[in-house]
């Protein structure tokens, strides 16, 4: 079953990005890079509860 989760940047904590993953295959914590428009670069962005 597949949930959404809101990903959080690493250096600025603004939550941008809301996805989806299926936790029986990941059960850990997601990490991505992804745009960050105050920076204007390639963050990594985290999951978050």
């Amino acid at each position: 079953m597949r949930q959404n989760i809101i990903l959080e940047c690493s250096k600025t904590n603004e939550r941008l990005y809301l996805t989806s993953k299926n936790k029986q295959n990941n059960p850990d914590r997601l990490e991505l890079r992804k745009y960050s428009p105050k920076t204007r670069q390639k963050e990594i962005f985290k999951e978050v509860k």
